[in-house]
């Protein structure tokens, strides 16, 4: 019985410790790349997400100064915020620090959406003279360096 037990002994190998620190260092490398890769892709995740809220910022003002007059008929191109502005160059130089609704109010949550909008006379739709046409230029920019532009033409009909 004692000549079995010793063989069974000498059959038995175990992992040494060189053995084990560089299969610990491979597993180590490999979880660094893996966690690496999601960290760039969850960055570029947050940059989609940014810019399609710029975009939608700066529709929702395009949308708002599109719906006004480019020569007011009854004459009052409206004095006071935003809501009583009646015609497209009213807004020409605003500049919101953080995204503001028509009224005026500050959106807590577009805080770091920065609006700047410019309004110009235009002769780009052809036999329409330019005084009758404006481009309006609405710029969103958010604090990590986004920043969207969206365009848009408003004529005197």
């Amino acid at each position: 019985m004692g000549h079995g037990f010793r063989q069974a002994r000498l059959q038995q190998r175990g992992v040494t410790l060189i053995e084990l620190i560089i299969a610990i260092t491979i597993v180590a490398i490999g979880v660094t790349s893996i966690l690496g890769a999601l960290s760039v892709a969850s960055s570029r995740s947050a940059d989609a997400m940014v810019q399609q809220q710029s975009v939608t910022v700066a529709q929702a003002y395009l949308d708002e100064i599109l719906q006004r007059w480019v020569v007011d008929p009854n004459g009052n191109p409206g004095v006071g915020g935003r809501a009583n502005w009646n015609t497209v160059d009213a807004y020409n130089g605003l500049s919101d620090i953080g995204a503001h609704d028509q009224f005026g109010n500050a959106i807590a949550a577009l805080a770091g959406y920065n609006v700047s909008v410019s309004v110009v006379n235009s002769g780009a739709l052809g036999g329409i003279g330019a005084a009758a046409v404006r481009r309006i230029d609405v710029s969103v920019t958010h604090a990590p360096g986004v920043t969207v532009t969206l365009s848009g033409y408003r004529a005197n009909f």
